[in-house]
């Protein structure tokens, strides 16, 4: 009995200084994180860096004078922060140029509407007409055939599906018509598309986007259409009116040229060779400012690092922040980097992204099968959740980090308040004036306590 009776005050003991020391590292963390969020809203400089991006740079899609000055200017905010390293990584880009022209007229007997178009990303030029066929799947131009089809515009009406509370899946639901639509079309003998835009609110602004050719078929124009005129067509259409649409454009591809992913590093203090990087994408869509997408997401991971360091924090790994350049139509930075981590055999431990505009952070999707991993970083949500950050849950980390996978680094996305994000996503009104200052900061404090917790773990 007594032997028993000093083994559970001993085991009590253990219990008791574990739960000590677990206590003191939580108190130690809170008063870190509380640190990192004070620095973001009092000293911050992200939003006036955004506001130089947008409104100081030219539209900067891949291979553009923009994207070019882009580059300098976030070259210089990590030398003027004095970061431990600073470089860029040269790769050719696509150079896809919209042209000047880009019009789309709906005639009905004497009728005529202009209706707000804008190209698809990669289309093609052209001035053709045809009478409109409205599908809205992909596998409706199967049963539909060359007989339906030929000479036609075909468009694409389908809506993103309001019912999802997350609007990403809306957006996953119905963008496949947008990426391989022209080319299942030309298939069939189609010589134009129009596609409803990717969005859920009913407004004059056509969404851009990629789209991709198959080289079995022929390239045809391909635009996308404001969601009031998509409706419009769609009521038209319904009512069995007959409708002709000319399209016309002067979209051109030139040859590949160079750009470049900029990096800033911080050097670690223990695992300086072992890496956990933070980016967003640099290029944007030339038809916009690229503010939410994805001008926000660059000074978010800049400022991240840039809080930690005001903040005297020293990194017990190495921590970068990545621009990283052609997200929007080739990824082309996002697989430079990967290589060439790969080549220096560079060990990336972790690796988050903000693409998804510089809404109120809610929290972060985590890209792991292994539920115990979900589980381990959601942890975090004690520590967090008082800076309104509780949705941790499995889900995409980001295109840009995404090929850093294969050599076992955990991906994870910075998740915002996605109410609004696709009333902006790729369109003309993705500008300065839509960011909120105190939003903006907010994201670049998550990610940078989410990096100073990871950096803590053993």
């Amino acid at each position: 009995m007594a032997f028993s009776l000093l083994r559970i005050k001993f085991i009590a003991g253990i219990l008791c200084f574990v739960h000590a020391e677990t206590f003191a590292q939580s108190y130690s963390d809170s008063l870190v994180i509380r640190k990192i969020f004070d620095e973001a809203l009092t000293n911050s400089r992200c939003y006036d860096d955004l506001g130089f991006l947008c409104k100081r740079i030219p539209p900067r899609l891949s291979g553009s004078v923009g994207a070019a000055k882009a580059v300098a200017f976030t070259q210089s905010i990590f030398e003027e922060e004095k970061f431990d390293r600073v470089f860029l990584q040269p790769m050719m880009v696509p150079n896809w140029k919209r042209g000047n022209v880009c019009k789309a007229i709906a005639a009905i007997d004497k009728e005529k509407r202009d209706l707000r178009v804008c190209a698809l990303g990669g289309s093609v030029g052209g001035n053709v007409k045809g009478e409109v066929v409205a599908v809205n799947s992909l596998e409706k131009l199967d049963s539909l055939g060359r007989k339906a089809l030929e000479n036609k515009i075909v468009f694409f009406s389908r809506p993103m599906q309001p019912r999802h509370i997350h609007t990403f899946e809306a957006y996953g639901g119905c963008v496949d018509q947008r990426w391989a639509g022209p080319s299942k079309a030309a298939k069939y003998g189609a010589v134009g598309t129009i596609v409803r835009s990717m969005n859920l609110r009913e407004d004059e602004f056509p969404h851009t986007g990629s789209m991709s050719y198959d080289s079995a078929y022929p390239k045809i124009p391909a635009l996308a259409l404001s969601t009031d005129d998509a409706t419009w067509l769609t009521k038209r259409l319904a009512a069995g009116e007959k409708l002709e649409v000319s399209l016309e454009t002067n979209c051109i591809t030139k040859p590949d040229t160079i750009s470049h992913n900029v990096v800033g590093e911080i050097k670690g203090s223990e695992f300086p060779n072992e890496y956990i990087i933070c980016g967003g994408h640099l290029d944007a869509w030339d038809n916009g400012e690229g503010a939410h997408d994805d001008g926000a997401g660059c000074m978010q991971s800049i400022e991240a690092l840039r809080i930690l360091k005001n903040i005297g924090y020293k990194p017990r790994h190495s921590l970068r922040a990545v621009m990283f350049m052609n997200e929007e139509n080739g990824a082309r930075g996002a697989k430079k980097y990967a290589a060439w981590a790969d080549s220096l055999n560079e060990k990336h431990l972790f690796a988050i992204e903000s693409d998804r505009g510089g809404f109120s952070p809610r929290g972060f999707a985590i890209e792991s099968e292994d539920s115990t991993v979900i589980q381990k970083i959601s942890r975090f949500r004690t520590l967090l959740e008082p800076y309104g950050l509780h949705d941790f849950k499995r889900g995409g980390g980001g295109v840009d980090i995404g090929p850093l996978k294969k050599q076992g680094t955990l991906c994870i996305g910075l998740v915002p308040d996605s109410q609004r994000y696709f009333d902006h996503h790729h369109a003309a009104n993705d500008t300065f004036e839509h960011v909120n200052k105190r939003e903006l900061e907010l994201g670049a404090a998550a990610m940078a306590a989410l990096i100073y917790l990871l950096d803590q773990q053993k």
